[in-house]
């Protein structure tokens, strides 16, 4: 293939990262600057001038551009991962100390934050954190992408003012909505706290989410589509739930597991409305209810080393979750529709 790199666009590419590298530790060495930043910014700074002259010598001004433009989107790209990269590196490094099999297999109950990691686990929180988000998808999924439906294809008089709310209720801070379901429900009606609490005051961060990327997804739904099931005899409804909403399924799935990804740690709300049980609870509707945040909040606040350790490998636990359901999501996403 004429585009494939050849051995000498190798050499080449070796030759020029070689000499940035070079130049860049003697460059900080010599100058005043110093740091991991220092480094960042002079290698790829480099690197861009390096393959922008030596592509517009052999090769014009539109190949220099080109590699400039390249070297800039290297850059973000590594911008972006680096940050990601150290808190997953953080988190790992100091959670994994906290990991046994007993936090697998018993809760708090009979323990405290500060006792020894021998001691107490955080089965309680694992179980109340996928009953809070199992929840909150019953309640979320169904009116996300209803009202992305009606914004998209409905189209109705109330299209305006819903677009608004769902836009307005993309910024609401968590406290808010835990405030308000406090107010409104907790206080006046059923006057305990529970896991149900929590995960309508989650629903509240997740509706909007849903909503608004459901509707990019089917804005991207060709109009032919819905063309030729109107055409085929098919009604307005049968034609969105046979031939638009299958033809979207990926792009659905996706507003999902950013939903997910919206509530999964949130910890306000559950301080104000789930009571933070620590002994496994498999009722939502009554009593305390125990979650992830929750435990790794009380633990980070218990101070000791101890409850420190078991903080941190919460936080390891939950990342894993949230990884397991982002892949479930994905997979399935990707299976072909028989």
């Amino acid at each position: 293939m004429p585009w494939a790199a050849t051995p000498k666009d190798r050499l080449r590419d070796l030759l020029i990262l070689v000499g940035t590298i070079v130049f860049t530790y003697v460059f900080v060495g010599l100058s005043p600057m110093n740091g991991k930043l220092a480094y960042f910014s002079i290698f790829f700074l480099t690197y861009a001038i390096l393959t922008g002259t030596y592509q517009g010598v052999t090769r014009g001004s539109a190949a220099a551009k080109d590699a400039v433009v390249s070297s800039i989107v290297v850059v973000g790209a590594v911008a972006t991962l680096i940050p990601i990269t150290s808190i997953l590196a953080t988190v790992i490094a100091k959670g994994y100390k906290g990991l046994s099999i007993n936090l697998f297999t018993t809760d708090m109950s009979l323990a405290t934050a500060t006792d020894p990691l021998s001691n107490g686990g955080l089965l309680h929180a694992i179980t109340g954190t996928l009953t809070l988000v199992a929840i909150a998808l019953i309640i979320s999924v169904p009116l996300g992408i209803l009202t992305a439906l009606y914004m998209t294809e409905i189209k109705g008089r109330f299209m305006k003012p819903i677009k608004f709310l769902v836009q307005a209720m993309s910024g609401v801070p968590s406290i808010v909505a835990g405030l308000f379901i406090l107010s409104a429900v907790l206080y006046p009606i059923t006057k305990s706290s529970s896991g149900l609490m929590g995960a309508l005051a989650l629903s509240i961060l997740m509706i909007p989410t849903i909503a608004r990327t459901s509707e990019e997804v089917l804005l991207l739904i060709p109009s032919e589509l819905r063309e030729a099931g109107v055409a085929l005899g098919g009604t307005q409804w049968r034609t969105v739930a046979m031939i638009v909403v299958p033809a979207a399924r990926s792009g659905l799935i996706t507003a999902i597991i950013l939903g997910v990804a919206r509530i999964a740690g949130e910890t306000a709300p559950l301080l104000l409305l789930t009571g933070g049980g620590d002994k496994v609870n498999p009722n939502p509707f009554d009593g305390p209810m125990g979650s992830l945040p929750y435990y790794i909040w009380k633990s980070f606040y218990a101070g000791s080393e101890e409850s420190i350790t078991r903080a941190w490998a919460g936080l390891l636990v939950l990342i894993v979750i949230i990884l397991v359901l982002f892949i479930s999501a994905r997979s399935l996403s990707s299976r072909k529709v028989k």
